[in-house]
């Protein structure tokens, strides 16, 4: 039951855009703490107890102390309680509880096939969905988001920047190229045939989602992951052409005009050009935002940033700041030395995350090891441009990739699993 119910949680993290749009009333993100809930009930009832010890391990050691470390932040004066309140839930208690989770539970291959076949259908899903706002139209839901606002960064030049369920064409765009990349790697596996070509299909329906949002950070996602893919396959022919093909594309997008006159692809081309404006507004911001935080080493508090900031904040100088980049945020919410930690945290669970995908002697398993942390990867990077790597779905999907990849050694020594071999 705990199992079912952590697969639910997952499908539920992908698609609760669709009920706060289409039905609203409630704070649809509160049943992801119901779920959660429900499920610790499980584990606390059903868990033996030599499973407690697969906690022994330094992904869950990184984000207590991250943790105690955002805790503290609620003594910080230039942000309200509340405003601490709900942006906590986010920054650092998602992060330890799904982990824990996943360790307790996620601990077979079958377990790690299954979450690769939720994440890549749900996504799927997502981008028919995208595909149907595009072409046929939002929906009455969909609709009423962009009335009330949605359409001032959502409806550019008259041009409908796709985010099909998710809540904004940032985080839409973001997933599309992080799950797509996931599908892409899989597909090139040692697998039945007619699973590589599903794979291939589901992975090019979701790269076309990644260009229909409109998010040139996603362009980073799917580069970066790439990148990091080539080079823990540890295969010479397969760096160097992998290596060519993504030189020629980039090299098609900076120095070529071809494809201009599709919306989609020009959006995605400016990407790399320094001279955006979109991205010089960005570099001024940070600039006024280095002089405001010098004298704030451990940053305004959590919450007085973003959305919690405009609600909850509305006094401080901080709220009326747009993050768009994460590491803004933190840099914001947590000060130079909490962005440090943070990065600190980050960088190290993706050089152990590539570390055990290099080692890794089962073939079939390290494929998928390597899909995940090239994923992983991808949004870390593309989170310097978007707020991406702390919301759903990707945040569920960064967390438990990290326990499948750490967990991953024990995974060879176990009984392998049909559903994706």
């Amino acid at each position: 039951m705990r199992i079912v119910l952590l697969y639910i949680l997952i499908i539920y993290c992908f698609t609760f855009g669709i009920l706060s749009r289409e039905i609203g009333g409630l704070s649809y993100g509160l049943f992801i703490e119901v779920f959660l809930i429900l499920i610790w009930i499980g584990i606390l009832i059903k868990t033996p107890k030599e499973h407690w010890k697969s906690l022994n391990s330094d992904l869950i050691y990184l984000f207590l102390f991250w943790l105690v470390i955002s805790i503290l932040e609620v003594a910080n004066p230039g942000a309200s309680v509340m405003g601490w309140l709900q942006e906590i839930r986010s920054a650092a208690l998602y992060p330890i509880l799904i982990i824990s989770v996943g360790f307790l539970i996620l601990r077979e291959n079958k377990n790690l096939d299954t979450f690769l076949v939720i994440i890549i259908a749900a996504s799927v899903l997502a981008s028919i969905n995208g595909v149907k706002q595009l072409v046929i139209g939002p929906s009455r839901g969909e609709q009423m988001f962009l009335d009330s606002g949605g359409a001032i960064t959502h409806m550019l030049w008259g041009r409908l920047r796709v985010f099909s369920f998710y809540s904004d064409a940032g985080q839409f765009g973001a997933s599309q190229a992080h799950i797509g990349l996931i599908a892409l790697i899989l597909s090139l596996g040692n697998f039945k045939k007619w699973k590589k070509i599903v794979l291939m299909i589901c992975s090019l329906l979701m790269l076309y989602g990644m260009l229909i949002s409109g998010t040139r950070g996603a362009l980073f996602a799917l580069v970066i992951g790439a990148f990091v893919a080539i080079v823990l396959t540890k295969k010479f022919k397969v760096l160097i052409v992998g290596g060519l093909f993504a030189f020629a594309f980039l090299f098609f997008l900076k120095f070529t005009y071809i494809g201009n006159s599709n919306y989609q692809i020009y959006r995605l081309r400016s990407a790399l050009n320094p001279d955006d404006p979109s991205l010089n507004v960005r570099f001024k911001t940070q600039q006024e935002l280095k002089s405001y935080m010098e004298s704030r080493p451990f940053g305004g508090g959590l919450g007085v940033i973003g959305a919690f900031g405009v609600q909850y904040n509305q006094d401080k100088y901080l709220s009326t700041v747009q993050p768009d980049s994460y590491f803004v945020k933190i840099w914001a919410m947590y000060g130079v030395v909490g962005l440090t930690i943070w990065l600190g945290i980050m960088l190290y669970i993706l050089g152990k995350a590539c570390g055990i995908a290099w080692n890794l002697q089962d073939e079939s398993l390290k494929l998928k090891i390597i899909a995940l942390t090239a994923g992983y990867a991808g949004i870390l990077f593309s989170s310097y441009g978007n707020e991406v790597i702390n919301t759903m779905p990707s945040s569920i999907v960064v967390y438990l990739s990290w326990v499948l990849i750490f967990s991953s050694p024990e995974l060879q020594k176990k009984e392998k699993s049909e559903i994706l071999n």
